[in-house]
C-alpha cells in the first residue's frame, strides 16, 4: 500500500511538469494568455510551432505509461497501475506548478488506454479497440477532435464492463472519463460566452471543449486584460 501510495504521488508531481508552458515560456509565451489559454501540446502547437507541439505531446503520452510501467515492474495489479496512471492526468491538467492550471490530459490518458492491455495478459485489448474505432468514426463523420474523444471516454468504461474486466479498471476507465469531463467544465467562462446561457455553455463545453460555437475564434481568441478605473 505505501509503495502504491508513493507512486501516485510521484506520478502527479511528473504529470505535473508543465513542458508545454516551459517550452513557450522560452520563447517569451504565456499559454494561459494566448489562444486557448490552455496549458497542453496542442496549444503549443497552434501558438508557437508543429514541432515543439509535436515533442511535448509525445512527452505528455508517455509519462502517464512510464509511470504505469514502474507499477508494474512493483507488482502492483492492473487497477493499481491504472491508479498510478490517472494521477498523471491529474498532475497534467491541474499542476502543482502552475497553482492547479493545465492542459485537458488528452495525450496522456491516450498513452494509458494503449498501454493498459498491452502489459497486462488479464485485461482484453478490445476495450482500447472500441475506443479508438468509435472515436475514429465520430471523428469522420464531425471532423473534429473534441466530439469523438467525448464519445470515446464514455465508451471506455462501458466496453470495459461489457467485456468483463476487473472492477477496478472498470472503475478506472470511469474516473478517467469523469476526469476528462470534469476539466472540460469547470473553466472559468470566457468574456466571449457573456451572451451565451449556462445550458449551451456548458453543452459546447462537453462535446467541443470551447465556451463558443466559432471554432477559429476561440483558437485565435487573446486574453481580455481588465483596465483598473481612475480613482
Amino acid at each position: 500500500m505505501t509503495t502504491w501510495i508513493v507512486l501516485i504521488i510521484c506520478s502527479y508531481l511528473l504529470g505535473s511538469v508543465p513542458s508545454s508552458y516551459l517550452v513557450a515560456r522560452a520563447r517569451g509565451i504565456d499559454l494561459r494568455k494566448q489562444g486557448t489559454q490552455q496549458v497542453g501540446g496542442g496549444n503549443l502547437w497552434r501558438t508557437t510551432s508543429r514541432k515543439l507541439g509535436l515533442i511535448v505531446g509525445i512527452f505528455d503520452f508517455f509519462k502517464g505509461m512510464l509511470m504505469m510501467l514502474i507499477a508494474l515492474r512493483l507488482g502492483l495489479d492492473a487497477g493499481q497501475q491504472l491508479a498510478v496512471g490517472l494521477a498523471a492526468v491529474a498532475g497534467h491538467n491541474w499542476s502543482v506548478f502552475l497553482r492547479f492550471h493545465g492542459g485537458r490530459g488528452v495525450a496522456t490518458s491516450l498513452g494509458i488506454i494503449i498501454i493498459l492491455p498491452l502489459i497486462n495478459n488479464n485485461i482484453t485489448p478490445w476495450t482500447t479497440v472500441a475506443f479508438f474505432a468509435i472515436g475514429a468514426a465520430v471523428a469522420a463523420i464531425t471532423r473534429r477532435t473534441p466530439v469523438p474523444i467525448f464519445v470515446g471516454m464514455v465508451i471506455l468504461p462501458i466496453a470495459s464492463a461489457i467485456f468483463r474486466e476487473p472492477l477496478s479498471v472498470t472503475m478506472g476507465y470511469l474516473a478517467m472519463t469523469l476526469i476528462i469531463i470534469i476539466k472540460r467544465l469547470t473553466a472559468q467562462p470566457a468574456p466571449e460566452a457573456r451572451s451565451i446561457g449556462m445550458g449551451r455553455l456548458l453543452l459546447n463545453r462537453l462535446l467541443f471543449d470551447r465556451d463558443i460555437g466559432d471554432r477559429k475564434a476561440w483558437v485565435h481568441r487573446k486574453r481580455v486584460v481588465k483596465k483598473e478605473k481612475p480613482e
